[in-house]
């Protein structure tokens, strides 16, 4: 009987809720929302990020600095190259008179934009001795010389080749062949990118006109059979990274770091912080507010009177003080505002309890026998504590935005992602003075969203569970 009504209650609640369209849609943000935290790995570009990488700058030396997200392309009359991982090379073995047997990995590149990308990286997994030949073929057929990179003595070590940083001099000479000689006397290897060459039309002003030779290109790496021959020599994970002018759905900061990376990882922490600060805090304010009530006489006056010192302390202030004084940790954060936010629904609840202490069914449970602690946590709390969900939603939003705040401020905890670090990160460099809106409108967006759904889902559960708000 009990189970059955239970569900009789729920549906009861269920069917009042579905009347109320803010909270079925706090719900349906809420339940994205939840999914996106249990799915995290399947939306996450970066993968490691989580595991101590946000800060790691060279985690994220491969991207492009400070790059748009990639749709502003359809607002731009120049397209820019965006930003892509090839992963899947072709394979195939051939004969070389100077090398031998010969290795050939060849990745293919759909060059269709106005600007070309900043830099084109090769990277690997290497073990023992490994030696790139490599050459980018164009879509006119010419041949630009990539350069050689020789490695040794590795163990499973992470090799980088950066054509930017190490394919100068040959670029350089490539649009020698081309370039006339008053073009050649006002540039050299250090002026220009290699980049800016290779995806030029060739002609005597291909150093200043930039003139975008659009097509298939082809990046080839070259391995010498000594190389894979030998059991000890392993390469592995080779792949292709084109640094685009334009990064990922919501662009990069001046750190090189994926901000939607940033927002992904950030969620699952808005999520924790407001729901277990908010749910501690204020069933410990409801608990309260029932003790005082029930018992009365000195203990009420008593908790009255520790009630309103914690009432009057403001806990932004002092969260900014003892951030400052201790060293930042998500976990004394939430414990401050545990202790400082419990007294929101305390007079509330205790005006309520006085009410209820007085009903019959608690005069027939005392004549019974029951002793004070079992009337209140098996007669009075089960009555209260539905009306306190509706406060646990409402104290979500408050929580997420004082760690937000915090953060702000650069007094969170640096050692975790939260959507209040990536607007510190963007106010300390500037995203506002150099337009790097990108930076700084998402996690302000998610903060104002996370807010508003546990806002539309505590209003409607104030609506029903508070019968004097049915009439409003």
């Amino acid at each position: 009987m009990s189970a059955k009504k239970s569900n009789s209650r729920f549906q009861e609640f269920w069917d009042d809720f579905r009347r109320e369209k803010s909270g079925l849609i706090g719900l349906g943000i809420l339940a994205v929302a939840i999914l996106v935290v249990i799915f995290e790995p399947l939306f996450l570009p970066y993968k490691d990020v989580n595991e101590g990488n946000w800060r790691n700058i060279s985690y994220w030396e491969d991207n492009s600095s400070a790059a748009p997200p990639a749709w502003t392309n359809i607002f731009t009359s120049k397209k820019s190259a965006v930003s892509t991982t090839f992963n899947s090379p072709e394979v195939s073995t051939e004969e070389d008179p100077n090398y031998g047997l010969v290795t050939t990995y060849s990745f293919k590149y759909n060059y269709k934009y106005d600007l070309p990308p900043l830099d084109l990286i090769i990277r690997a997994k290497a073990s023992g001795m490994s030696l790139f030949l490599m050459e980018l073929e164009r879509p006119d057929g010419n041949i630009v010389p990539v350069g050689e990179q020789f490695f040794e003595g590795l163990n499973e070590d992470q090799i980088r080749f950066s054509m930017d940083t190490d394919a100068a001099s040959n670029a350089y000479e490539f649009a020698r062949q081309f370039a006339s000689e008053e073009a050649l006397a006002n540039s050299d290897s250090t002026t220009i990118r290699p980049t800016f060459v290779a995806f030029s039309e060739t002609g005597s002003d291909m150093l200043s006109a930039r003139v975008p030779l659009k097509g298939t290109y082809t990046l080839r790496i070259r391995v010498p059979s000594f190389i894979t021959d030998d059991s000890n020599n392993v390469l592995e994970d080779l792949r292709l990274i084109v640094t685009g002018r334009v990064s990922g759905i919501l662009g990069t900061d001046t750190y090189k770091r994926d901000i939607f990376t940033g927002i992904v990882a950030g969620l699952k922490w808005a999520l924790f912080i407001g729901l277990a600060t908010s749910v501690v805090s204020v069933l410990f304010g409801v608990m309260y507010g029932i003790i005082s009530a029930y018992f009365g006489g000195f203990v009420d006056t008593s908790m009255q009177f520790v009630y309103q010192i914690f009432a009057g302390i403001p806990v932004m202030p002092l969260l900014i003080v003892l951030a400052a004084i201790f060293k930042p940790s998500i976990w004394i954060i939430m414990g401050v505002m545990i202790v400082f936010s419990w007294t929101g629904s305390v007079m509330t609840v205790r005006s309520m309890a006085f009410q209820i202490k007085e009903e019959t069914f608690v005069e027939a449970a005392k004549a019974l026998g029951s002793g004070k602690w079992r009337i209140i946590f098996k007669h009075i709390a089960p009555i209260l504590l539905p009306y306190s969900f509706a406060s646990m939603a409402l104290a979500v939003p408050g929580t997420i935005v004082y760690e937000a705040s915090l953060s702000l401020l650069g007094l969170g905890d640096p050692t975790i992602i939260t959507w209040g670090q990536i607007l510190h990160d963007a106010q300390n460099s500037g995203a506002t003075l150099n337009g790097l809106w990108w930076w700084i409108v998402p996690p302000g967006l998610f903060i104002a969203l996370m807010g508003a759904t546990f806002a539309f889902l505590g209003f409607a559960m104030d609506k029903i569970l508070n019968p004097k708000l049915r009439t409003r």
